[in-house]
């Protein structure tokens, strides 16, 4: 077995949040028209794209912490180390595809989202909702906006 060392995820920017997960909640609704709106806002949607898959996949597969109680077994390395080969796929399919792997990213990402974190009772959408609220609540904390800033609406039209 390999001895993968992750480093701490460094938090998104506010900006990239929102704009990763407004063209992700475009995709799962089939909105095509948003998603291409999104991707003319932001290029640089593809490698958002791969920065939320870590935030979402790092945590999610990854082995207990030495502090907590669980101590991992064979299935835990199993399953890191598969975590580690997605996000490795997804980054070179970005690198070989660059912008044109927007949806397909997006697409897999979803999926990731609905095999791996959907309840039976609950819809992808809200699980989104409920990954970006977290994700941009992160961003807030690592980039609070400067003393005197105005307020930003945060919620997307």
């Amino acid at each position: 077995m390999s001895e993968t060392i992750t480093m701490p995820l460094t938090p998104m920017t506010p900006h990239a949040v929102m704009s990763a997960f407004n063209y992700l909640r475009a995709i799962e609704a089939g909105d095509t028209e948003a998603a291409a709106e999104f991707i003319a806002a932001e290029p640089g949607i593809p490698a958002l794209l791969i920065e939320v898959a870590h935030h979402i996949v790092i945590p999610t597969t990854d082995l207990p912490d030495q502090t907590e109680e669980a101590v991992p077994c064979d299935s835990s390395f199993a399953l890191f180390e598969l975590g580690i080969c997605f996000l490795g796929t997804l980054r070179s399919w970005h690198e070989q595809a660059g912008a044109d792997a927007a949806e397909g990213l997006a697409l897999t990402v979803i999926r990731f989202i609905t095999q791996i974190l959907t309840q039976d009772h609950e819809e992808v959408a809200d699980v989104l909702q409920h990954l970006n609220a977290i994700a941009f609540g992160q961003a807030l904390a690592a980039h609070p906006a400067p003393a005197g800033a105005q307020p930003v609406r945060t919620t997307a039209m």
